[in-house]
């Protein structure tokens, strides 16, 4: 039975990985490492790796550290305290001060998104969109290996009062029993999976008692499937696990595990394709998630070779997001008309079946914003969006326009077409009242 060994900071020199860097590219990774979270594994490295690309290899650039993830300077300034050996008070403190100003919680997470119960604010829940509450339990705020793009980095470095984590589902189910209006819970992190079948059970078994009959979908957020299948089929509680997601289905909860996939390498696995099946016989549905990003997956035949295999295995292609607005953005980020068509000509290469999923989408501050197209408009060349999801119900489904930018890579450089001050969802006089009506075509196409 394969056994799961990490490899991270203080290991690394003494894995196998070592041998197989040059020496500037194991002292990147190192520094890189003393401001992001680093961590891998052997099913990584020994099985998704094609080593005689490194460092080119998508699924080198996905786990391991790489110069440009920080500023020239930060880098340069964290690569002279790694080769002078500096105290590690000084190294954290020069750190920290790289993190916070890599805008560790986008999108008004701890702003705007923590809920609040009786006057009090509920640590590691968060309530942006009126179906769905998000809960991070504190022993799933790890994962198997890290993305190099992740936006929830924070999580996984020493930043306290930036992290959300829960120690029990008490205010959980406290705060759910008060809004019936909640039908979905994803339960994310970090990775629940990571959790033993024990430690999830506990979480999960509230949310199926009667009292709670409105939440009919449980969702988890997970990297899992493509980092270590084997959690799936060969650990030691792999059918635990599985029969805790039959229970949670016969119990009538819809059980949809959002998988993590960034690249069709994470599904060419025998142990990869095993854990999907493994899986959809407890009943549980696979949705499959990921941000386009350079350097890993920013090619039209990637998607779409990912897309068909996944369909293929039975996981429903879900979201195709952009890279949000955290982290080493600028490493990752390509401009919003350059992901669009990526997106758009990954979906004409596909049939029906895999053209569910939506994208490219951004989870900006005020929902999710779908990029629907670019086009001409009234003389005016412009980005055709909408959201999939928003803090207000009713702005879901209505197109609006920004200004076509070829520079932009995300939703707050955009501005309002056709001479607007505001787009329509924005505070202000008359905000909200004000829509232009679709030209005829362009209705049409939409």
């Amino acid at each position: 039975m394969p056994r799961y060994r990490p490899i991270h900071a203080s290991n690394f020199e003494r894995s196998g990985v070592w041998s197989r860097l040059d020496e500037e590219q194991r002292e990147a990774i190192q520094v890189v490492a003393q401001v992001l979270p680093f961590r891998s594994n052997e099913y990584v490295v020994e099985q998704l790796i094609d080593w005689r690309r490194v460092p080119d290899d998508p699924m080198f650039q996905l786990t391991f550290g790489q110069p440009g993830m920080l500023d020239e300077a930060d880098y340069l300034q964290m690569r002279d305290l790694w080769r002078n050996r500096a105290e590690a008070a000084v190294v954290r403190r020069a750190a920290d001060a790289i993190r916070r100003r890599l805008n560790p919680q986008p999108g008004g997470q701890v702003e705007s998104n923590v809920p609040r119960l009786e006057g009090r604010s509920l640590p590691g829940l968060q309530h942006k969109y009126r179906q769905t509450v998000l809960f991070f339990p504190a022993k799933g705020q790890t994962c198997h290996a890290y993305c190099t793009y992740c936006f929830r980095w924070a999580q996984f470095v020493d930043l306290p009062d930036m992290r959300f984590a829960a120690p029990q589902s008490d205010d959980l189910v406290a705060y759910l029993e008060a809004h019936p209006e909640v039908t979905d819970v994803l339960i994310t992190g970090g990775d629940p999976l990571i959790m033993s079948s024990a430690v999830l059970r506990r979480y999960l078994e509230p949310l199926l008692s009667d009292r709670l009959a409105h939440v009919r979908n449980i969702r988890l957020g997970t990297k899992s499937l493509a980092f270590w299948p084997q959690r799936f089929v060969s650990d030691g509680d792999a059918d635990d696990l599985l029969r805790l997601c039959d229970e949670v289905v016969a119990r009538g909860r819809h059980l949809a595990v959002m998988a993590h996939y960034s690249h069709p390498l994470e599904l060419s696995t025998p142990v990869a394709r095993r854990a999907v099946q493994r899986l959809r016989q407890s009943g549980a549905e696979v949705r499959l998630q990921a941000p386009v990003v350079r350097h890993v997956n920013d090619d039209s035949a990637v998607w779409a070779e990912l897309w068909s295999t996944a369909v293929a295995l039975g996981i429903v292609p879900y979201y195709l997001f952009v890279e949000r607005d955290t982290g080493p953005k600028r490493y990752f980020e390509m401009p919003l008309a350059r992901a669009f068509e990526i997106c758009r000509h990954a979906r004409r290469q596909v049939s029906g079946l895999a053209r569910s999923a939506r994208g490219p989408v951004m989870s900006a501050h005020p929902g999710k914003v779908r990029i629907l197209g670019i086009e001409e408009v009234a003389g005016e060349r412009v980005f055709v969006l909408d959201f999939l999801q928003a803090r207000d119900d009713a702005w879901v489904g209505r197109p609006f326009f920004a200004r076509f930018d070829a520079d932009a890579t995300w939703f707050d450089e955009l501005q309002p077409a056709f001479g607007e001050e505001r787009f329509f969802f924005q505070a202000g006089p008359g905000a909200g009242l004000r829509i232009r009506a679709l030209p005829p075509i362009l209705a049409t196409s939409i």
